[in-house]
């Protein structure tokens, strides 16, 4: 009984995860536009990589994102499960709320505490995946990475417009 407790616990986590990872490419490809004139009339930080890069960074994060959702809860302990995902949420429903705070009301400094809290709830995510798959975990470091830098960006575009 205890085990398929435990299987349900798992699947309830993946089954979540993906929701969650869908709602997060879904809400970011709606929210997201750096085409029009407000996007474009923003002054942009000094260290804002090229535009090509987000291209190449954001169906990496989603990718590795859902690879983690399948590999990990099948790994960890149940007592570090339920954390895990907790920060898994955390930082995807954070800047998931970023992209539509930049983009939608145009709140710059909210945006920039949001992407702020998705990037520091991935420091205890790529611990916890560290102990149960490094090769997972080094590829979550560009994700941890990538949002540290967006956060910063995002800091850069309120403190200048």
């Amino acid at each position: 009984m205890i085990s398929l407790v435990f299987v349900s616990a798992r699947s309830v986590v993946v089954v979540a995860g993906l929701v969650l990872l869908a709602c997060y490419v879904i809400g970011s490809g709606a929210w997201v536009q750096t085409s029009g004139s407000w996007y474009s009339s923003l002054a942009r930080p000094s260290w804002q990589p090229p535009d090509w890069v987000f291209g190449v960074i954001w169906p990496y994060n989603f990718t590795i994102l859902g690879i983690a959702l399948f590999v990990v809860p099948g790994r960890l302990p149940a007592n570090r499960l339920w954390l895990w995902v907790s920060f898994f949420a955390m930082s995807v429903i954070a800047a998931l709320g970023w992209s539509y705070l930049f983009y939608v009301p145009h709140a710059l400094a909210a945006a920039s505490i949001s992407l702020a809290v998705a990037a520091l709830a991935t420091l205890p995510l790529v611990w916890l995946v560290w102990s149960v798959s490094r090769p997972i975990a080094l590829a979550l470091v560009p994700y941890q990475v990538w949002l540290f830098l967006a956060a910063s960006l995002s800091a850069g575009y309120a403190s200048r417009n």
